[in-house]
């Protein structure tokens, strides 16, 4: 029988519950995760800083190495999925984003969430849940967020950032200063701070290089400074949301040939680290469950292999909405070591080439830093 993973620590924060909370603390409320009460916020997310990286490197990035803690990102450990639970408070089950790729069943394709987004898949519609900057709008704090001007009119943003006003600033520095005017500003304001630079880096060259050091010392002085001029009634709280873990070439492995791994699957979702296999329609319930043997039988020893059912039963995904379910796979395939999987059927047998990797259930993946300045660290 596969052990199926817990879908979150007993009692630990996670990265759903930290801008609910830094709303709570500008309205006069105690979140889950307590904060002292503030004037104004800013919320800085940088994406792919995990702790045991982070803890790694901490000679290089003495004000966010401090001690104030880390927090548990949730699963899956991607970018669109853990960006919108982060927005929303809410879990991928109920916001609707439950993966890098997921089936659209409805048009019979796999979409990426953080590019595929069209008239088909529609940034106001597919992302099902409320945002806490709609929230704080109604409490009457404004929101803003700060980030490079690609992403200022993505579906992504659409989807994920409704009730902030998007604030383009395209180097790490200027962003920085841009939140810093912004937070500074009279009146009640929450200001969201997004820095890619280093999962960006991560992907391509691994977090162990001396690029992503690099960056990472670059947003540690510019945390130092922002920290150094906020007043007595502005915080500023770090988190990430995941972590990554450099995986070499040994550990990339390709499946499509095989044809035992692939026999009734129509569609190959989610990402390397956590694939999202979805079955032809007309599957037999015979080929589902030598298909899903075969995976059992062939990658135990480093992934939980399970159904959906199994998945949602054990709230990996949280709360799932009957309008979500069928876009998580049928079985899902979550790397426990460090290997990834391509199915390489559409590149000629090649496996992928990216080096840093996140998305399933690791430390390296699902501990992220939580950070805490000016009034959030009294």
């Amino acid at each position: 029988m596969t052990t199926i993973v817990p879908a979150r620590p007993p009692g630990a924060v996670s990265l759903a519950d930290v801008l609910p909370s830094v709303l709570a603390a500008l309205t006069g409320g105690v979140g889950a995760l307590p904060l002292p009460p503030a004037r104004s916020a800013v919320v800085l997310l940088v994406d792919g800083l995990g702790s045991a990286a982070l803890g790694a490197r901490r000679g290089h990035a003495r004000h966010l190495a401090g001690a104030s803690g880390s927090l548990f990102s949730g699963f899956p450990t991607t970018t669109a999925s853990a960006l919108t639970t982060f927005t929303t408070g809410r879990l991928p089950g109920e916001h609707g984003l439950v993966g890098y790729s997921v089936l659209d069943a409805e048009r019979d394709r796999v979409v990426k969430q953080l590019s595929g987004w069209d008239a088909g898949m529609r940034p106001d519609t597919w992302q099902l849940s409320g945002t806490v900057f709609e929230d704080a709008a109604a409490r009457g704090v404004r929101s803003a967020a700060v980030g490079p001007a690609r992403y200022a009119r993505s579906g992504l943003t659409e989807a994920i950032l409704r009730g902030a006003a998007y604030e383009v600033a395209e180097s790490i520095a200027d962003r920085f200063r841009r939140a810093r005017d912004l937070v500074a500003a009279p009146g009640d304001t929450i200001v969201y701070l997004y820095v890619p630079e280093l999962d960006m880096i991560a992907h391509r060259l691994g977090w162990q290089s001396d690029e992503w050091t690099a960056a990472l010392e670059e947003v540690d002085g510019e945390v130092g400074r922002l920290a150094a001029s906020l007043g007595p009634d502005e915080g500023l709280l770090v988190t990430a949301d995941h972590g990554v873990l450099d995986v070499g070439e040994r550990g990339r492995i390709v499946f499509g040939h095989r044809a035992a791994l692939v026999d009734g699957v129509r569609h190959v979702a989610g990402e390397p680290r956590c694939l999202q296999l979805h079955f032809e329609p007309d599957a037999s319930e015979a080929v589902r469950a030598a298909t899903l043997e075969a995976w059992r039988a062939a990658e135990s020893d480093r992934a939980w292999v399970v159904t959906r059912e199994e998945a949602v039963q054990a709230g990996w995904f949280g709360p799932v909405d009957p309008v979500v379910a069928p876009r998580i796979g049928d079985v899902l395939v979550a790397a426990r070591k460090g290997v990834v999987w391509y199915d390489g059927r559409n590149s000629g047998g090649q496996a992928g080439s990216m080096i840093g990797q996140h998305g399933s259930w690791s430390g390296d993946e699902t501990q992220v830093p939580l950070r805490r300045f000016g009034a959030f660290a009294r």
